[in-house]
């Protein structure tokens, strides 16, 4: 099914449009890039898809907070302990929740939460344009799936997850759906093109929030809308927190905002009716560890003897969301 010399990703879309996509400098991102997803630390996630590439099925279900695909009765043993080991190959899930063929699998992050919250304030996806950056494996762009858009682009520029995305899309086969491996860097290769644009678990692993954010901005159609979901930290004044090292056990984490910092940096990057719609601490509920996460999780990343602070000692986390538009 798969030939190391071909494009995993449809390049139908750039040929689609009069919009000024630079499409010169996407092919050549690329290209670079392509050639990563079968060296030798990918290797086992490519071999993974090609052992179950005979399966397929008719069935898929995006509408609800677990995404279905395939029914148990579809596979025989034989298929059914092939695809139960390709699916573990992508340990640890982060993103989800999954029913592939039967198998649940329950992630770190209670996805279909986070998608819950922000629904009811996005404007319909029906015939949009529309990036998910950061898409991980996809869980969102599934979901975006139900709404029929013209088109969504995930952007995620690890191989890992083009291979967790390509796992499922090779059974569902969305045509609207495009994996770029990509990063929110690359998104001005893309000028007033997008009519919504989800940045989602994004800005605060970046050194410049507010140049990304201007840089969407200008990817933005005329009166398009961004939805953004930032963690930060609890408090009036609009400032944000720079760890020294790591936050919560993590490295890349650069600026934490408060809520009125994050709307300031929104506000300053050229957006106007913003909206923060969502605002509480992080639960361990959330983001916790499971059967196909047995990893360290949130739980761990805070004091043992004061959740309000990280093992650090910083304010423990807070998620806001925001939305806002051109």
């Amino acid at each position: 099914m798969f030939d190391k010399n071909i494009s995993y990703i449809s390049p139908d879309y750039l040929y689609k449009y009069d919009t000024p996509i630079n499409t010169e400098a996407i092919l050549q991102t690329r290209q670079e890039r392509q050639t990563k997803l079968f060296e030798l630390p990918n290797q086992k996630y490519y071999e993974a898809i090609q052992t179950i590439a005979d399966i397929q099925s008719d069935f898929f279900d995006f509408s609800s907070a677990v995404i279905k695909v395939g029914c148990p009765d579809e596979l025989s043993p034989e298929q059914k302990e092939r695809f139960h080991n390709s699916l573990q190959t992508f340990c640890p899930w982060k993103k989800g929740p999954f029913e592939l063929f039967g198998v649940t699998i329950d992630a770190e992050w209670r996805s279909d939460w986070k998608w819950q919250r922000i629904l009811p304030h996005i404007s319909s996806l029906k015939n949009r344009k529309v990036a998910d950056i950061g898409c991980h494996n996809g869980y969102f762009m599934f979901r975006m799936a139900v709404q029929q858009p013209e088109l969504v682009i995930g952007f995620e520029p690890y191989t890992k997850h083009f291979w967790n995305f390509q796992l499922i899309q090779n059974i569902v086969k969305q045509k609207m759906l495009a994996f770029e491996l990509l990063g929110v860097e690359h998104i001005h290769y893309y000028p007033q093109f997008f009519d919504t644009i989800f940045c989602l678990g994004i800005l605060y692993h970046h050194t410049d929030p507010i140049g990304l954010l201007r840089k969407m901005r200008e990817a933005l159609a005329p009166k398009g809308e961004i939805i953004i979901d930032c963690q930060g930290i609890p408090g009036n004044l609009p400032v944000a927190l720079t760890p020294q090292k790591r936050y919560a056990q993590a490295r890349g984490i650069w600026f934490l905002p408060t809520q009125s910092c994050l709307e300031n940096w929104i506000g300053r990057a050229g957006f106007s009716d913003i909206n923060c719609f969502f605002a509480a601490p992080l639960s361990v509920e959330e983001q916790r560890r499971t059967t196909w996460a047995n990893i360290d999780s949130l739980s761990e990343f805070l004091h043992p003897h004061d959740l309000s602070l990280t093992v650090e000692g910083y304010p423990a986390p807070w998620r806001y969301y925001a939305i806002a538009r051109k």
